[in-house]
C-alpha cells in the first residue's frame, strides 16, 4: 500500500468532526486503493444482540463485544457490490475470538498471508473468488484504551514496511475517532440543554419547595407528611385530586426534595397533546419519519434523563400508546418514531390525574397493568372545600405574591372578606380562589379589596324543577335583619366603628349603622357587672 495514500487518508480523516463521518472516511479512502478488496472497522461496545448472535458460543461474556461499525470494498465479479452493509454473520465478534477478536483483546496487530496458512480463513470460497492474498489487522488504540479493530482484506501481499505505515495510520484514525466522539458528546449535551431550556420555558416558574404548598389545616399537614416520606425514594407516585387543587405543586415538592433535585423536572400535559403526536412528544422522532418532522427531535423522556418526568392528566393518554409507555417505565427503554435503535433513560415518574383511574380500568379505557405501575405510592390532594380554614392564608398569599404589588403595601383581608371567602364551596378549587383575588386586586380602592364572588354553582335544573325562593313578609325581613345585625355585633364584640368593627365588617358607614340599630331597636345587652 502506498504510504502517500495513507498520509492523504489520515489528513482526510482528521478533518471530519462527527464519528460517523470519521468511520466513513477511513473505510472509504482505504477501499479506493488498488489491491484492497474489503475494509472493515469493529468498535468495542456493550453486547446487544446476544440472543441472535451467530458467534455467541465463542463469547466468554455478554458485557462487551466488537460491533461492525463501518465497511467498504469492491468485488471482482459484481461492480455494484460495495460491501457497505453492517449485518451478516460477522456483525459482532466476541473479544478474544478469532483473528479480529484476538487483536482487540491483546492489542497486537496481525498480518496473515494466504500463501503461508489458510487456517485463519472464515470464508474460503469468498477468499478464492476475490483473489485475497492477505489479511492486515490493526488495533485502534487511544491513550491506552482499545477502541476497536481496523481490518483489511487485500489482493496483494503486504510488506512489513507497508504494515508499519498502516500501524501509524491506525493511530491517527483512533485519535480522530476519539476526538469525534468527544465532539459528538458535546453536541449532544448542547442539544440536551437547548431542549431542556425550551421545555422549561413552557412552564410557569413557581417556588419549588414545601413553602409553595400553603396551609396549616390537618389535610395539608398530612399531605406534606406524605411528600416527606416518598420524596427521597425512587417510587413512582400518582397524585390524585380535582382540577385546580395544586397537584403540580406537589409534584415539584417531590422532585425538589429528592436526590434528583439538581436534574430537570419535565412536565407533560397529556390533555393538551394532539392524539397523533403523543408518541413523538413522549419518545421523540427521526427526521422525515412523518409529515412535518423536518429535524430529529428528542422526546420528553430523553430530556428528563436523570431527573423526573411529570405526567399531568395521565388519564388522557390514548389506550394504544399505553403499552409503549408501560415498557418505557418498566425497562427504561424506548425507540423514537421512525427509528429502530433503542434508547435507554433513567427517569422517575410522577403522574397526576383528576379522573378515577380505577373506573377507567373497569371501562377498558386504561390498562390495568399501567394503573398498578403508576400507583406505587398514591397521594390525594384535598379539595379546597375540605380545607376552608386555609382559605385566608391562601388568599393573603395570592395578594402578597401579586405582580406589581409593592412589598409591605399589599391590601389586607378584612373579617367580612374572610367570612365571604369561607362561605363559598370553591368548585374550581385554588385556581378559582386565585382568580377571585386577582379580580379583587384589580378593583381595589384605598387599600380595600372589592371581592366579586362567583354565583354558587350546582346541578343545572330544568325550569320546572328550579327551587322557588322563600317568600318573606316585611316583619319577617326585619326579624332576619335584626338577627344578622346582632350576630355581626356579637362577632365584633359590639365594636361599632374603627378597625375590625361591625361597620367595617358590614361595609357601612358607622353613623348609618348606629341609626339602623336604633330604628330596629337593637341594644347591647347588659352584663352582670353593669
Amino acid at each position: 500500500m502506498n504510504p502517500e495514500a495513507l498520509q492523504k487518508a489520515a489528513l482526510n480523516v482528521a478533518q471530519a468532526l462527527c464519528a460517523d463521518q470519521v468511520l466513513a472516511n477511513i473505510v472509504g479512502d482505504l477501499a479506493r486503493e488498488p489491491g484492497v478488496a474489503l475494509v472493515r472497522i469493529w468498535l468495542v461496545a456493550p453486547g446487544d444482540v446476544c440472543a441472535d448472535c451467530s458467534l455467541r458460543s465463542e463469547c466468554k461474556s455478554q458485557d462487551l463485544c466488537l460491533h461492525l461499525s463501518a465497511s467498504a470494498g469492491n468485488s471482482l465479479h459484481d461492480r455494484s457490490e460495495t460491501h457497505q452493509r453492517l449485518g451478516g454473520r460477522f456483525r459482532r465478534f466476541p473479544l478474544g475470538s478469532r483473528k479480529v477478536g484476538r487483536i482487540a483483546e491483546s492489542g497486537e496487530p496481525q498480518l496473515l498471508h494466504v500463501a503461508d496458512s489458510q487456517d485463519w480463513i472464515a470464508e474460503p470460497a469468498w477468499v478464492e473468488r476475490e483473489g485475497i492474498a492477505c489479511f492486515a489487522g490493526q488495533p485502534l488504540v487511544f491513550r491506552g484504551e482499545r477502541l476497536g479493530v481496523l481490518a483489511l482484506f487485500c489482493r496483494e501481499s503486504f510488506r512489513e514496511v507497508e504494515f508499519e505505515w498502516l500501524r501509524t495510520f491506525a493511530d491517527h484514525a483512533a485519535t480522530a475517532l476519539a476526538n469525534s466522539r468527544a465532539f459528538d458528546e458535546v453536541a449532544e449535551l448542547r442539544k440536551q440543554l437547548e431542549l431542556e431550556r425550551d421545555y422549561l420555558r413552557e412552564e410557569i416558574r413557581v417556588v419549588q419547595s414545601y413553602g409553595a404548598i400553603v396551609g396549616e389545616s390537618p389535610a395539608v399537614k398530612h399531605l406534606i407528611q406524605q411528600v416527606e416520606i416518598v420524596a427521597p425514594t425512587e417510587a413512582t407516585v400518582l397524585i390524585e385530586g380535582e382540577s385546580g387543587t395544586g397537584k403540580e405543586l406537589v409534584a415539584r415538592a417531590i422532585h425538589e426534595n429528592s436526590p434528583r433535585a439538581n436534574k430537570p423536572l419535565v412536565r407533560v400535559n397529556c390533555a393538551s397533546i394532539p392524539r397523533e403526536l403523543f408518541e413523538s412528544e413522549f419518545f421523540g422522532h427521526r427526521k422525515g419519519s412523518f409529515t412535518g418532522a423536518v429535524n430529529d427531535r428528542a422526546g420528553r423522556f430523553q430530556v428528563a434523563h436523570g431527573g423526573t418526568l411529570f405526567l399531568d392528566e395521565v388519564g388522557e393518554i390514548p389506550l394504544e400508546l399505553q403499552g409503549k409507555l408501560l415498557r418505557a417505565l418498566q425497562e427504561g427503554q424506548f425507540s423514537r418514531v421512525g427509528d429502530d435503535k433503542e434508547c435507554s433513560v433513567d427517569v422517575r415518574i410522577v403522574a397526576a390525574t383528576n379522573r378515577d383511574l380505577q373506573k377507567a380500568v373497569q371501562a377498558g379505557r386504561f390498562r390495568e397493568d399501567l394503573f398498578y405501575r403508576l400507583t406505587v405510592f398514591p397521594i390525594r390532594v384535598p379539595a379546597l372545600r375540605e380545607r376552608l380554614s386555609d382559605v385566608p392564608l391562601l388568599a393573603q398569599h395570592f395578594i402578597d405574591q401579586s405582580p406589581g404589588t409593592p412589598a409591605g403595601s399589599s391590601p389586607k383581608l378584612r373579617r367580612q372578606d374572610i367570612a365571604m371567602l369561607q362561605s363559598y364551596s370553591w368548585p374550581g378549587n385554588i385556581r378559582e380562589l386565585q382568580n377571585v383575588i386577582q379580580r379583587a386586586l384589580i378593583g381595589a380602592r384605598g387599600g380595600r379589596l372589592n371581592l366579586d364572588m362567583p354565583s354558587p354553582r350546582g346541578p343545572v335544573d330544568s325550569p320546572q324543577e328550579s327551587p322557588q325562593p322563600e317568600l318573606l313578609t316585611i316583619e319577617q325581613m326585619r326579624a332576619l335583619e335584626r338577627r344578622n345585625f346582632a350576630a355581626v355585633l356579637d362577632h365584633c364584640q359590639w365594636k361599632i366603628s374603627g378597625s375590625q368593627g361591625a361597620a367595617e365588617f358590614l361595609g357601612m358607614n358607622p353613623g348609618t349603622l348606629t341609626s339602623k340599630l336604633k330604628a330596629l331597636g337593637i341594644k347591647r345587652p347588659r352584663t352582670g357587672s353593669e
